[in-house]
Order: structure tokens, then C-alpha cells, then sequence
């Protein structure tokens, strides 16, 4: 799943490129996908619901598109790992890309309900293939999402319905807050008790960590994952905190991981991936002592660490 890094890179890039412009059309042979919140309901259809009627399709495609054709994009941010595409009118569309959904800028002829790509190169990759939803904008560009899994889920509405969802409304503090002190960091931390992995990935202590960035930082602070938060000093604490911001930074700078599915909005790969110290490193020596990495299950999640310098302190 894209985390703090890809969903910054894709926010950043569409900055540059769909500033400005007008929605004009929407494409999709996916609607399972698409959601729309307004004060009176939320119109949405459950991806694991496998009958469903093509009356119920329709209508949620048409709410969709009437909600944001027409509508001139005033800006993107990022809020944990949710895009957020400000439009005129107060409107928003969130999009939050899941297991294997990433947003493509380029342009598609649809050939038998299919899109096929205009332009050579990485754009024709498998992985950039599965594309699902496609916005058509002025000046005859193109934002389309492949998502291979179909998990993912664009949601339009009014800034302030849209605000309120728990996808938003219940994030923690994002790390780099200007107002996210080490202090307050450590607060967080401590007042969640668990295992320190499993309290990272917690979107409601700090939003944005996923299980490679919490793999890595925990890695470079010698902290095993299975460490109860009460077992971990300040010094430490204060460690990752400092580690954490220079990692996100770092992994933005390359363009993000994409040891899986993620690609930038140009259809290509970011770099972090290849500065993996623990993530996927199973039976690989580890760098800083030649040790054996090895792999645990931590709150049902894959965890890799190193049992020499990751030592645990249960």
C-alpha cells in the first residue's frame, strides 16, 4: 500500500500538472470504486458485495459525475494517505489508492471498453495497465487509476462531508506538522499501549506510516517490533523521531517504494526500495552485523527485523 512518501510524490506531481483545470468527463468500468457524500447520505456500495443490481451502478456512476463535471481544480494536498483534489464550490475529491491503486496523468483511447495508452514507454507496463476510472480535464489531458486489486476508493463531496469522515477526521497528527513536537510525539507513543509496530501503523497515533517505513525505522533504532512502548527510553524515542522525518524525507526525495505496484503519476518507479534494510530481506544479511534477517507476524502484518541488533526488550 502507497504510504506517506507515494502518496506525497502523486500529490506533488498532479500539483504541477492539473492545477487549474476542468473535469469534464468521467469513464469507468469500476463504480464499486467511486463514493459520494453529501449532508443528507453517503451513497456507496460495499466492494464485497458480489450481486449487485446494474440500477444501483448506474445511479452511483451518474451521482458521481454530476457531482464533479463542471467543476475547475483548485488545488492537491495530502492528508495521511489520502489525495485530496480540491474543486470549485468547496468540493473535494479524496482518493486513497489501497493495496495496488496509483493515479496516472497521461491519455487513453478506450478500445471495447478498454483503455489503451497514446504514448510508449513505461505508461504500457502491466502494472500501469489496470486502469479502472479515468477523469477526462481540459486541454485534452487525462487522470486515470490503475488499480490492479480494485480496492481502492475516490469519494466526492463537500469539503466540510467529506472532512468529517473517519478516513479523515480520526488520522493522528501527520509527521511533519509543524506543531508535531517530539514531545508530543512521544505522548503519542507512550499513551498507546501495544507493541511499538503496531502502535506505527496505528492511523490514529501518526497518520501515514505503513509497514516498510515502520520496518525501516525500527531497524535503524535497534528496536525490535515486538517491544512494549512502556520498554522504550526517551533517548530511543527520540531517535525515531528524528529518523522517521529523515526517512519520509529521503523516500520523497526518490520518488517514494515501489518494491510492489506504486508508480508515480508518469507511470514510473520511485528509487527507496533500493535502500532496504530489513523490508523483504528475509534470510539476507543484515548490513550493520551480517546477522540473518528475519520475519515475524506482528498484529497480523509481516514484520522484518534483525535478531542481533534489534534485540528484544520484552
Amino acid at each position: 500500500m502507497p504510504e506517506l512518501p507515494e502518496v506525497q510524490t502523486i500529490a506533488s506531481q498532479l500539483k504541477k500538472e492539473i492545477l487549474g483545470l476542468t473535469i469534464l468527463g468521467v469513464w469507468s468500468d469500476w463504480p464499486k470504486t467511486l463514493q459520494v457524500v453529501s449532508h443528507k447520505d453517503h451513497l456507496k456500495i460495499k466492494k464485497t458485495k458480489k450481486l449487485v443490481k446494474a440500477s444501483e451502478l448506474k445511479k452511483l456512476y451518474k451521482v458521481f459525475c454530476d457531482d464533479v463535471i463542471g467543476k475547475k481544480i483548485k488545488n492537491v494536498s495530502r492528508i495521511g494517505k489520502n489525495i485530496i483534489i480540491h474543486l470549485s464550490d468547496e468540493h473535494v475529491i479524496l482518493v486513497h489508492q489501497k493495496l495496488s491503486g496509483h493515479l496516472l496523468f497521461s491519455e487513453w483511447d478506450i478500445i471495447n471498453n478498454v483503455p489503451i495508452s497514446k504514448k510508449k514507454g513505461v505508461l504500457n507496463d502491466k502494472v500501469n495497465g489496470y486502469i479502472h476510472l479515468i477523469f477526462y480535464l481540459s486541454g485534452g489531458k487525462m487522470l486515470a487509476l490503475s488499480d490492479l486489486r480494485k480496492f481502492a476508493k475516490v469519494i466526492s463531496g463537500p469539503k466540510k462531508e467529506i472532512f468529517s469522515l473517519s478516513d479523515i477526521a480520526n488520522l493522528g497528527p501527520d509527521p511533519f506538522d509543524k506543531n508535531f513536537t517530539f514531545e508530543k510525539f512521544k505522548r503519542r507513543v507512550k499513551n498507546k499501549k501495544g507493541k511499538i509496530k503496531t502502535v506505527l501503523l496505528n492511523q490514529e497515533v501518526l497518520a501515514g506510516i505503513g509497514n516498510i517505513y515502520a520496518d525501516e525505522i525500527l531497524w535503524v533504532c535497534k528496536i525490535h517490533p515486538l517491544t512494549p512502548t512502556e520498554k522504550i527510553s526517551s533517548v530511543k524515542l527520540k531517535k525515531m523521531y528524528n529518523e522517521m522525518k529523515e526517512m519520509l524525507r529521503f523516500s520523497i526525495k526518490i520518488g517514494g517504494d515501489s518494491m510492489s505496484d506504486f508508480r508515480n503519476i508518469y507511470g514510473e518507479k520511485g528509487k527507496f526500495q533500493k535502500y532496504h534494510k530489513v523490508y523483504q530481506k528475509k534470510g539476507e544479511a543484515c548490513t550493520r552485523c551480517k546477522a540473518k534477517i528475519e520475519r515475524i507476524k506482528v498484529g497480523g502484518r509481516s514484520s522484518h527485523y534483525c535478531p542481533k541488533c534489534q534485540q528484544a526488550a520484552c
